[in-house]
């Protein structure tokens, strides 16, 4: 087996596409991982490219004077909160020049100027959704091993980067707050105590497999856990467990998941006690009355993962697509309707358009617990949905507002959307890299006249990014 090369005392210089560090040895690029600019390490190299290297850090010889302690015991095993030994501001800084290399070096369009990165007021216990999976063969720590002693190898927690089998178990997350925690380690606890199998993703076999976790501002909180077979026994007890100590979980719900992965879309889903949803509020003290809006979510939906940030994200869209009341608007890849129901008030009306049927449901139930009349929602694949017949029925929008997934826009789409020539498109992006591929194939009609990065994930390196564009 050839032996991996070493490089020694090498500078790492910057932050590079998907938040990896950058360092450059006899002209080659070397992406690591876990490092700050800065730094001086010896790499490891793990892959060779023909135009560029990755490696591992295995030896610091200078730490870099940017670095901050990270706050959470589990940085650098768990595959979440990844630039936690970065100082914030340090964090915007490098995600603001992502979005800004990403549109200069892939889109090639003309540019107007950017406006600063928005920051998250919370950098910490902002998600108000996490997913944790159970494993009997939890993955243990180099001092565990060496303890070499009879451990207990269950666990519930978070899957370590690269490795679908092995799981970290977690005691104290940062992410989410409480009652998250304690729900989650009660629930270990409890099926520990109690010999239920934990699952066992190699072998398939076990019964606990998937515990997911939602929290909203209005204090309401929904759990869902999934199992691997219809066993009362063993689950009745543990759901009335969590009913009595956790009065907080207003949504308590099941899922028998026999199959060989852990989605359950294509699952029913048991409500055991409470609501079978949870509503959150956008609801600000300084907010307009129109913004106080109620989105009902369920099991299944989708809803932006940073709730306060998400208002700042919606307030910006809203702002960009410069409605008077007169517009029709199309909203792409609407999700639950949550962008179209917050520019609602604005508009003549607003059509979303999502190939999630259940999303399109939720949307729907939106709209009406907010006495919102001026809306429609359509589900289907958007590539085949929005053609010509679409456009001659519905009418042709004045404005678009668009958020897709992380592969961006389609081609059959970015192609109607030139066909149509709407006066503005707002483009809401996760992707700075698809959404400047995007813009560079509408650049034949239209020009960047807008463009603001948001922070809705601190310590990670996503970043969202709001881009208007109107008709040349």
């Amino acid at each position: 087996m050839r032996k991996k090369p070493i490089f020694e005392n090498v500078l790492i210089e910057g932050i590079a596409a998907e938040g990896k560090a950058i360092a450059r040895v006899d002209n080659k690029v070397i992406f690591v991982s876990g490092v700050a600019p800065g730094d001086v390490v010896d790499i490891r190299i793990t892959r060779r490219k023909k135009s560029f290297l990755e490696g591992t850090a295995i030896k610091f010889h200078e730490y870099s004077k940017d670095r901050v302690e990270p706050f959470c015991e589990y940085f650098g095993t768990c595959g979440g909160c990844k630039w936690q030994h970065l100082p914030y501001d340090l964090q915007l800084k490098f995600k603001n020049q992502q979005v800004k290399d990403n549109l200069v070096r892939i889109g090639k369009v003309d540019l107007p100027e950017f406006n600063p990165i928005l920051a998250s007021n919370e950098q910490t216990f902002y998600r108000n959704k996490l997913e944790f999976t159970f494993s009997d063969t939890r993955w243990l720590t180099r001092e565990e091993i060496d303890k070499s002693e009879d451990l207990n190898r269950n666990g519930l927690g978070f899957h370590i980067p690269g490795r679908f089998d092995k799981i970290i178990d977690i005691d104290k997350c940062h992410l989410q707050a409480e009652p998250s925690n304690s729900i989650r380690n009660w629930v270990r606890d409890h099926a520990i105590k109690n010999n239920l199998p934990f699952f066992n993703l190699v072998t398939q076999e076990g019964y606990v497999r998937i515990l997911i976790i939602r929290t909203a501002s209005t204090g309401e909180n929904m759990v869902v856990l999934q199992v691997a077979k219809d066993k009362p026994e063993w689950l009745t007890p543990l759901l009335d467990g969590l009913v009595k100590e956790f009065p907080q979980i207003t949504s308590l719900n099941y899922v028998i998941n026999n199959k060989r992965n852990e989605t359950f879309n294509d699952l029913p889903v048991h409500n055991y006690a409470g609501t079978p949803y949870i509503e959150e509020s956008m609801l600000k003290e300084e907010a307009n009355q129109s913004d106080k809006l109620t989105f009902r979510i369920g099991p299944k939906s989708f809803y932006q993962t940073n709730s306060l940030q998400a208002y700042e994200l919606y307030k910006i869209t809203r702002s960009y697509a410069g409605l008077t009341g007169n517009e029709l608007v199309y909203d792409l890849y609407t999700g639950t309707g949550t962008i179209a129901n917050f520019v609602a008030h604005q508009a003549k009306k607003v059509i979303g358009l999502e190939y999630v049927e259940d999303a399109i449901k939720d949307a729907k139930i939106n709209s009406s617990i907010n006495n919102i009349t001026n809306t429609d929602f359509y589900a289907g694949d958007i590539k085949d949905l929005l053609d010509d017949g679409f456009i001659n029925k519905h009418g042709k929008p004045d404005v678009i507002i668009t958020d897709p997934p992380r592969a961006g826009m389609h081609q059959n789409v970015i192609d109607m959307l030139l066909k149509v020539a709407a006066n503005r498109i707002v483009y809401v992006s996760c992707n700075p890299a698809t959404q400047a591929r995007d813009l560079s194939l509408l650049d034949e009609k239209y020009k960047v006249v807008k463009l603001q990065p948001v922070d809705m994930f601190p310590q990670t390196h996503h970043v969202e990014n709001i881009a208007l564009l109107e008709l040349k």
